[in-house]
């Protein structure tokens, strides 16, 4: 029986293969590792079962904004360690990646070796960092308090907060996400309130702030 439950979070078929290969070949048969290609995909397998021991999540998933993905999973699955891993590798990213609540952060670029060292010392309770982390300036207070604003949404609301940044009326939102228009409109009042924001615009700037990194 597995010892260890591990989702792998990316939309590149040939880079989930690549860290399944390198997790099986590292951790053997002591882990059960699960694929998945998106942000509602991911939550679907979270909402089913609480208790993996470790999600790795791409830093550009579909259904999130850069790390929007990692804010929605420390807010509402505090319990299980996130380790982020992406092919932007700037120390403003891997700072960013630990100041949002990672675990760790393991560059595309690292080899095997690497990468097993990395997950082994997440799942033994451990946190682990490239190199380049100490280069990196830390968040401003603003982006703290975005953090704190997008971590306390429901999976529901976020959804909904992504369809207002991609320009969707309450109307088709509700279509989508097979609810009552009444239901979008309460979730939109819970969204500004959570977020301190006032318009459609505003809450979507700030969603869309989660991509950016600053030089």
């Amino acid at each position: 029986m597995a010892t260890y439950e591990i989702l792998i979070a990316d939309d590149h078929p040939l880079f989930r293969s690549a860290m399944q290969q390198a997790l099986t070949f590292g951790l053997g048969d002591e882990a059960r590792l699960i694929e998945v290609a998106s942000i509602t995909e991911l939550e679907a397998h979270l909402e089913a079962k609480r208790d993996w021991d470790l999600v790795l999540l791409d830093l550009n998933m579909p259904g999130a904004y850069g790390f929007s993905g990692l804010v929605l999973l420390r807010g509402q699955y505090p319990q299980i360690p996130v380790v982020m891993v992406s092919a932007q590798e700037e120390a403003a990213v891997v700072q960013r990646s630990r100041e949002f609540g990672a675990s760790g952060f393991i560059p595309k670029s690292s080899p095997l070796e690497t990468i097993q060292s990395a997950v082994r010392a997440v799942l033994d309770g451990d946190t682990w960092w490239p190199p380049q982390l100490e280069e990196a300036a830390a968040l401003s207070d603003e982006m703290r308090a975005a953090s704190e604003g997008l971590a306390s949404l429901t999976p529901q609301q976020f959804r909904v907060l992504t369809m207002v940044c991609e320009g969707l009326l309450n109307k088709q939102i509700a279509y989508e996400l097979s609810v009552s228009e009444a239901t979008v409109k309460a979730h939109v009042t819970a969204i500004f309130r959570k977020l301190g924001v006032r318009t459609r615009t505003q809450a979507a700037l700030l969603l869309q702030q989660m991509e950016s990194v600053p030089s």
